[in-house]
């Protein structure tokens, strides 16, 4: 006996997404012999679905069997609309939370930065290892940071190490763990930030100062997914993502000697570079603005206004200790401030110069940008402003068609200007 027949009702009229659900749910019902109610969809004279709710009650003979069932239906299709615009209005919510506390001390909206968030949104969601490089005080932190708050590993642990910062005979301590007795000092077992991390991220700050021994050690993780504790012989298994930064010339450093190749090519699964704060000037002003807002409000202090010669001074300081240096100036300006106006001793940017090992990079980095955007621009000219395809300036150029979109944006070429018309039009 067919469910649907045993209470009155035609498959035909049952939506097709529903009849699964409701035949299970009838046969479980009516087995039971107990009254149950089923929301399902109804298809009406006019051929459309209404939402209906399904009361079934049976009805009992003298030996208390089930005789027969009735059947009621009460129209609900006005409430399970609302229900599901407020499911529509909690998703689009959730999604901006996400997007506002995501990048939350990330501030800026120049096109160098926003090409950054765009890489961090998309390899977020994955497990895959991601590369950090850029000059120091670029925030490459907080950019692993905003990769973990939107990946599936959320909820668990970030730790942060800075490779630099501890001596190198203990950072394999430090990464791995020790057992009781490996060393002079080890008076019990210690766990290892990797332990500390199982199932969330770890974020190795500096990783091109590990030295040679412990790029073995960490290879071995990455590839194996286990380690081994200093002084132990058990193999402990690391459920753990992996981010690294550097702000060294890894490929310089493999040249060398001083750093493993196949270390490098393990981390440079998803490479991110973070630009300069010179060549994010766009972005001075909302900084300025944020640092003012935070240093103000822990100072106690109200301050309201920023002399357009302050604004301008800033914007024009090349800035080669980039934000970390920006954060420091506006801090020390909040602390010494007794008014309602902002201002910068100008004297003390004036007598901080660009070094010149740093003012050399940044002119030869000039360079390498012209003669990239010069072939990238002749590259799209000869395949019509053609991207990707076999005739495409990617293939061309012999380089992946997403490191080309790249390079477009931050190079700002408009592609557009080098398609061609199409004749038929």
């Amino acid at each position: 006996m067919r469910v649907e027949g045993a209470v009155g009702l035609v498959d035909g009229y049952i939506h097709p997404d529903d009849l699964e659900r409701v035949q299970s749910e009838c046969q479980r019902g009516l087995s039971n012999g107990a009254p149950f109610e089923i929301e399902r969809r109804a298809r009406g004279k006019d051929g459309g679905y209404r939402w209906f709710l399904f009361r079934h009650k049976p009805l009992l003979d003298k030996e208390g069997r089930v005789a027969r069932w009735f059947v009621t239906a009460t129209d609900i299709e006005e409430r399970k609309q609302e229900e599901e615009g407020i499911r529509k209005e909690n998703i689009a919510l959730r999604e901006e939370i996400v997007k506002a506390s995501m990048f939350e001390e990330i501030v800026g909206a120049s096109p160098a930065l926003q090409a950054v968030l765009t890489l961090v949104a998309k390899v977020a969601p994955t497990d895959s290892t991601v590369l950090i490089t850029g000059e120091t005080g670029t925030g490459k932190e907080l950019i692993a940071r905003a990769i973990h708050k939107r990946s599936t590993r959320s909820a668990r642990a970030f730790v942060s190490v800075n490779c630099a910062a501890v001596p190198p005979a203990l950072i394999p301590s430090e990464l791995f763990g020790h057992e009781k007795g490996a060393f002079t000092g080890a008076t019990q077992r210690r766990l290892g930030r990797f332990e500390l991390a199982e199932g969330g991220t770890i974020f190795l700050d500096e990783i091109g100062e590990l030295s040679a021994e412990t790029q073995v050690a960490l290879l071995r993780v990455l590839q194996e997914h286990e380690f081994e504790r200093v002084g132990g012989n058990r193999s402990i298994t690391a459920n753990v993502r992996v981010i690294v930064a550097t702000n060294r010339d890894l490929e310089a450093a493999m040249t060398a000697g001083t750093f493993r190749s196949d270390l490098y090519y393990r981390l440079n699964v998803f490479p991110i570079e973070m630009p300069p704060l010179r060549e994010r000037r766009e972005d001075i002003a909302l900084l300025v603005e944020y640092f003012i807002d935070r240093f103000a409000r822990k100072a106690g202090k109200k301050i309201r206004r920023v002399s357009k010669k302050t604004l301008e001074l800033l914007q024009s300081y090349p800035w080669p200790g980039n934000i970390r240096e920006l954060q420091n100036v506006i801090e020390r300006s909040v602390i010494v401030c007794e008014g309602e106006d902002f201002s910068v001793d100008e004297s003390w940017l004036s007598r901080r110069q660009v070094p010149n090992d740093l003012q050399g990079q940044i002119e030869l980095s000039q360079i390498l940008a012209a003669h990239e955007k010069e072939a990238i621009e002749t590259a799209l000219s000869e395949s019509g402003g053609r991207v990707f395809g076999p005739s495409g300036a990617a293939a061309k150029l012999g380089i992946p068609r997403s490191t080309l979109e790249s390079k477009i944006r931050s190079l700002k070429i408009d592609k557009n200007r080098f398609k061609i018309a199409d004749p038929s039009n």
